[in-house]
């Protein structure tokens, strides 16, 4: 009794926090739900195998040559990808970090003559990189806006979302990233990061860009769904780990958080990639340590190492820690749903106004954030430096033009720095670096972070969802890591012990990415690497478990929220609680299930495609008793190859070829494949004649012969899991078996086993006799 109260209890709570409209006013379910918020109509993908004759004609022909060849080549592309995400995101790091410190160089210069100067140049430099930005998205690469990962988990979810893989997309995510962060935005790299390493995965996969002439033909290998979803998920992985620099984070990321379907050969590519990303990542900092990548060696990529931090930790300590885990959780669900109604807002109002608005917006923000930064560090009064210790490498003031700890801005005196100024007018790596740094415990006043949460906390709210491309991870770190820094000054004047604040910090920072993004094991894993303090885990492991408990009980996680408002409809990890009581015949409803013959008439054809939308037909036969026999399924662009080439046209209404062996041969299986980078042959391109229309074709060797089957009263919640984990696109709901032809058990499927059980058996009988 008391579990159904807190259950229903937990629904009203986010039935009252969740009430927005997850969809465009006069949509209902059906077509209009896989529509995106762009207008495009997303459609799902072939994960299944379609084991036509075609398909069987190829698979014979080959070898156990080819099959090795094929595994040479996954491995090879896997290795391309780590090499290919790794390079992009040393140029983003270096763009980013040398864009930060010229401009900080210059205005530092600059208001040591005139703060106004300063602060001019300071807001023309961050309008000229977000106007960049936000122009390479609008007029080129519509798709890169945003984070990217929802369209991702919506591809590897099963859905085929136009643009988000295209080659224009990922240079419009590369230069859009270098101008959205380096002109000062309140958001990160790192989701766009995992988009970039998602283009860069398909592409290669493709074999390059046909639009733009820059295709390889031997790599143009994989052509299915299945083995595109596989390169995208290394993909995604080494996006993750070139971001942190967590390899092993990437794996996780991958497995945790976007894909739907996994399975342990393609563990291994997935850690292969993320491993040659990080060496790539670590081949290119040495490098740039000896200064020639300009100001990259000052910043680089994220590493807040805290090993020298606080490394052990007192019982009374785990109380502040849980409170931490809470304020983070109740936070990001905060975040979630203040971004949600912003978003909701722009997509229906705002952005329906064309380009020019995107972009006025995005500047105007980019104008205010300048401001703030800028304008509020010189209303703090400067605090004198503490006492120097030579063990901590830290140098108060900084000088003129350094960016790190203790920043010297409109300070009076020579031996003063500006609290505020230190995290506010910085780069975001930097601040999360001077907000987890030990042995600074007096470094920040409470009222500056106190200010700075509230200020940037807006901030990022407010950008989250413009047309730039936008991470969330580095913002919900600082956000986190400013409240946790809270925390622990708190616990240093109240528990009177000697504890690091950067240690609170972290924990901040984990338990808002935990609030918001709802992420456990990736990100516990994630934080450890990029701080490299394994001591620290269980304290991590604490305040997220509690972070996304406490998140959970208001709203979904971000990305799930995001993608349900770009109409990206994901099929989540757990079916409906209302599903248990549904059959899978009322999930069809009414709907009357549209046919093909096996012989069927090309005005038919063209006819049933005209007047319906429907992707997967149902091909039916007669036996000789004149029974109705469901002898497989055709996809609607295998209709439309065959339409286009009319090679397999005939004049007779009978089955020409009754073993279809000729058939098999006049078409290659990659002629059915669409590619991932056009929406395919659709029916407006089909051009027949008279003549072409009064003939036939034979569906038989064209069709999937084995498509899936549920019985029509079986539980809508197994229809759903089967649906699910094999990434299915059509299933079969017929009535219930007459007969039953067989049965498998495990053992049946143990061939091996099978053989040498045999042998055994065999044996045992030959030797009966002499016992």
């Amino acid at each position: 009794m008391l579990s159904n109260q807190l259950h229903n209890g937990m629904e009203t709570a986010k039935l009252l926090w969740s009430r927005i409209p997850s969809s465009e006013d006069g949509e209902v379910d059906g077509v209009s739900m896989l529509r995106t918020s762009n207008g495009n109509t997303a459609e799902s993908l072939d994960y299944e195998v379609i084991e036509n004759q075609a398909y069987r004609y190829e698979q014979a022909q080959r070898g156990k040559l080819y099959v090795g060849y094929q595994v040479v080549v996954k491995w090879f592309l896997a290795l391309l990808i780590g090499i290919g995400t790794g390079l992009a995101a040393v140029f983003i790091n270096i763009s980013v970090e040398n864009f930060a410190g010229w401009k900080f160089s210059l205005t530092f210069s600059i208001i040591q003559r005139s703060y106004f100067a300063g602060f001019v140049i300071y807001v023309l430099i961050n309008l000229v990189l977000v106007f960049s930005s936000v122009y390479i998205v609008t007029h080129f690469a519509p798709a890169a806006a945003g984070s990217g990962i929802p369209e991702i988990k919506g591809y590897l979810n099963g859905l085929d979302i136009p643009g988000i893989l295209l080659f224009r997309t990922l240079i419009g995510k590369i230069f859009g990233s270098i101008g959205s962060v380096g002109g000062g935005l309140a958001l990160g790299k790192e989701g766009p990061l995992v988009h970039t390493g998602a283009c860069i995965a398909s592409l290669l996969g493709q074999g390059g860009s046909t639009k733009y002439h820059l295709s390889l033909r031997w790599l143009q290998v994989f052509k299915s769904d299945r083995d595109r979803r596989d390169l995208v998920t290394c993909g995604c992985a080494a996006g993750v780990a070139a971001a942190f620099r967590a390899p092993v984070g990437g794996v996780l990321f991958a497995l945790e958080e976007v894909t739907s379907w996994w399975r342990s050969q393609l563990m291994w590519r997935v850690f292969f990639t993320s491993a040659v990303v990080a060496v790539v990542v670590r081949t290119a900092m040495g490098w740039c340590k000896s200064g020639k990548c300009g100001h990259f060696g000052s910043g680089g990529f994220i590493i807040w190492d805290t090993s020298d931090g606080q490394e052990d930790y007192s019982f009374g300590e785990l109380l502040p820690m849980a409170v931490i885990g809470v304020i983070g959780g109740l936070l990001g669900a905060l975040f979630n749903q203040l971004t949600l109604h912003i978003t909701y807002w722009r997509r229906n109002y705002l952005h329906k106004n064309g380009n020019r608005v995107k972009i006025i917006e995005a500047c105007l923000i980019s104008v205010i954030t300048s401001a703030i930064s800028f304008g509020l560090p010189l209303l703090r009064k400067c605090n004198p430096c503490p006492e120097s210790d030579p063990d901590s490498g830290i140098e108060c003031p900084r000088p003129p033009g350094m960016y790190g700890n203790y920043v010297n801005f409109y300070c009076g005196k020579d031996k003063e720095y500006n609290d505020l100024a230190t995290i506010f007018f910085n780069t975001q790596d930097d601040a999360i670096r001077n907000l987890f740094s030990a042995k600074t415990i007096h470094e920040f006043s409470a009222q500056s972070l106190l200010t700075f949460l509230v200020m940037f906390y807006t901030l990022a709210v407010v950008t989250f969802g413009t047309a730039v491309p936008a991470g969330q991870f580095v913002p919900g770190i600082m956000i986190g890591s400013t409240y946790g820094r809270l925390v622990g000054m708190f616990v240093v004047n109240f528990y009177k012990v000697n504890v690091e604040e950067g240690t609170y910090a972290l924990l901040g920072a984990a338990s808002f990415l935990g609030g918001s993004m709802r992420m456990t094991v990736s990100l516990c894993v994630i934080m450890v690497e990029i701080t490299n303090n394994l001591k620290l885990l269980p304290l991590i492991m604490l305040v997220l478990l509690i972070s996304k408990a406490v998140g959970d009980a208001f709203n979904e996680g971000l990305y799930e929220q995001q993608a349900r408002l770009r109409g990206i409809p994901l099929l989540e990890s757990r079916p409906k609680y209302q599903m248990r009581n549904m059959k899978a015949k009322e999930a069809c409803g009414n709907q009357k299930v549209v046919s093909f013959p096996r012989i069927v008439k090309v005005a038919d054809v063209i006819s049933i495609l005209q007047s319906n939308i429907h992707n997967g037909f149902p091909v039916i036969d007669h036996t000789r008793n004149g029974e109705t026999l469901v002898i497989g399924l055709v996809l609607r662009s295998h209709l439309l190859v065959l339409l286009q080439s009319k090679v397999d046209f005939q004049h007779s209404p009978l089955p020409c070829d009754p073993a279809g062996v000729s058939k098999s041969i006049r078409h290659n299986f990659s002629e059915f494949v669409k590619p991932v980078s056009s929406k395919g042959i659709s029916i407006e391109d089909i051009h027949l004649s008279s003549d072409d229309l009064e003939m036939y074709i034979d569906l038989a060797p064209f069709l999937n012969p084995s498509p899936y089957v549920v019985p029509e009263d079986m539980s809508l919640t197994k229809v759903y899991n089967l649906f699910r984990q094999l990434g299915l696109r059509h299933i079969f709901v017929v009535p219930r078996a007459s007969r039953v032809v067989g049965m498998i058990t495990r053992k049946d499927l143990l061939i091996e086993d099978r053989e040498d059980s045999a042998n055994v058996e065999l044996q045992s009988t030959s030797r009966a006799p002499s016992i």
